[in-house]
């Protein structure tokens, strides 16, 4: 059981109906979404490259939604209000750090389902 995400499994095992293979599918492709959401804003912060970060921002608040990563679509919105405020900054970087380690939780939590299946 997720400590962080308590509804996680019980979301992945509604969607999968009991399919097995898909539901092994839906696990991945959430772990794969979430690695992705990271790498890509890691390299929007090192680059300061908004668009980067809007993009992958936009691909990913489905998925965060509909799996109800609650913290990780605030944190988002925070992201893009501070980058729409003050930019790349020192308020950014703080925010950033903060971001990559919720993300890190989040990969482990959908690691360890994913083994699981």
């Amino acid at each position: 059981m997720s400590l962080i995400y308590p509804e996680l499994s019980q979301r992945i095992e509604e969607m999968s109906e009991g399919d097995e293979e898909f539901k092994k599918e839906l696990t991945q492709a959430i772990f794969a979404g979430l690695k992705e959401l990271k790498q890509f804003y890691s390299d929007g912060m090192v680059q300061r490259d908004l668009e980067v970060i809007q993009q992958i921002r936009h691909k990913v608040k489905p998925t965060l939604g509909m799996f109800e990563f609650e913290d990780l679509a605030n944190s988002l919105q925070n992201g893009k209000e501070i980058l729409e405020s003050v930019g790349f900054g020192s308020e950014f970087q703080t925010h950033y750090e903060s971001f990559i380690k919720q993300v890190d939780r989040a990969i482990d939590e959908v690691k360890r389902l994913a083994e699981q299946v």
